[in-house]
């Protein structure tokens, strides 16, 4: 019996444990119209759950940042017809912190395993806010400017929306109209987004400079531009970051370490390198999300950054002789036997997998 057992007048008939050894003992029981004590009953089972606690399932960060880039999709392609457009761009911003805040590694891993998700003129918004977030956040910026630099990632090619989804399928070079549309939509983007009631002067400011250079090589403005701004910087290393390491049609997609270099030092030395140093740091020449084989000859996927940034968490799937694994096995590129022998690029990995099996129910779709 799991509970002590009364009959009338609250007489004990059987106490808890009792063993009830046949199935006559037990009827005769009901028909006495036997009972227990619901007060027992609670205390038991409270017991029992503090004992077994149930697990909750954690909310998936990876699902908030498919939210975002569907719910920013519907903004950015009719935004002069919102109300509100800054309030609810801010809204996106929130949603994408809060993904970060449940697995910042899930959140990055997603730049490079989830760009199926949405168009790319879109999810490259959400990328280079998500990059820029985990930069502006090692950097300990406040929260205000951590919103602007994400507002302005979200809405930096408003210009050129519809444009550069074209551009996606294009094979032969840019015509005269083209470039015009690429060189003029930083400049243009910033009055769009005045027009739909945007107020914040830095969230305009990034937008408006974020192809700019300090050697006067950018665009719009060029050699005209004034001294740029280390946040609008850090948004446009983002971008670029984001731009190199993305499957394109016409552009060949670069690895995580060659992207960090071609952004970070496009002459040998770094634009700036305070900025250069933070993001060698937090992105690392092997970023969660990033394919690599390992000293052993098996292939895995980077799941969570180390304590360098050279060593991070794997998790291998392929084994040494290239048969895959029963399931992922969590490997410390720290240890001599694990190392990280080679970066690999997506073609190069055939095994189909889920975000979900690697990081659980923090990636669930």
């Amino acid at each position: 019996m799991p509970f002590d057992v009364y009959g009338a007048g609250n007489k004990l008939l059987l106490r808890r444990g009792h063993v009830v050894e046949n199935t006559r003992f037990a009827e005769e029981l009901v028909q006495r119209g036997v009972f227990i004590d619901a007060g027992q009953a609670e205390r038991l089972a409270q017991a029992k759950n503090e004992a077994h606690p149930q697990k909750l399932e954690l909310p998936s960060a990876l699902r908030f940042i498919n939210l975002s880039n569907k719910r920013l999709e519907k903004l950015l392609y009719n935004l002069s017809n919102e109300e509100n457009a800054q309030g609810k761009l801010l809204e996106v911003v929130k949603a994408l912190t809060y993904a970060f805040d449940i697995n910042a590694d899930v959140a990055i891993a997603s730049v490079f395993l989830n760009q199926a998700a949405a168009r790319y003129a879109v999810r490259h918004c959400i990328d280079t806010a998500l990059v820029a977030l985990l930069i502006a956040r090692a950097m300990k910026k406040s929260s205000d400017d951590i919103q602007a630099i994400m507002a302005a990632a979200l809405t930096m090619n408003i210009a050129m929306l519809r444009q550069q989804d074209q551009l996606e399928n294009k094979q032969e070079p840019l015509t005269q109209a083209e470039s015009e549309i690429i060189k003029t939509h930083a400049e243009k983007g910033a009055e769009i987004l005045k027009q739909v009631g945007i107020s914040s002067p830095a969230w305009l400011s990034y937008v408006e400079v974020h192809h700019e250079n300090e050697d006067g090589s950018g665009y719009p403005l060029g050699a005209a531009v004034k001294a740029i701004p280390q946040d609008a910087k850090l948004l446009s290393l983002a971008d670029r970051y984001c731009a190199s390491i993305s499957v394109r049609k016409y552009r060949k997609t670069l690895l995580p370490s060659a992207a960090l270099r071609d952004v970070l030092l496009p002459d040998g030395k770094p634009s700036d390198p305070m900025l250069a140093a933070y993001f060698i740091k937090e992105l690392g020449p092997q970023p969660p999300g990033s394919f690599v084989r390992l000293q052993n000859g098996e292939i895995g996927v980077v799941t969570r950054r180390g304590k360098a940034s050279n060593t991070p968490i794997v998790h291998a799937f392929i084994g040494p002789r290239g048969a895959p694994l029963s399931f992922p096995i969590q490997r410390d590129t720290s240890k001599q036997l694990y190392e990280i022998r080679d970066t690999l690029s997506g073609a190069e990995v055939s095994l189909r997998f889920s975000m979900q099996q690697l990081w659980g129910s923090e990636a669930a779709l």
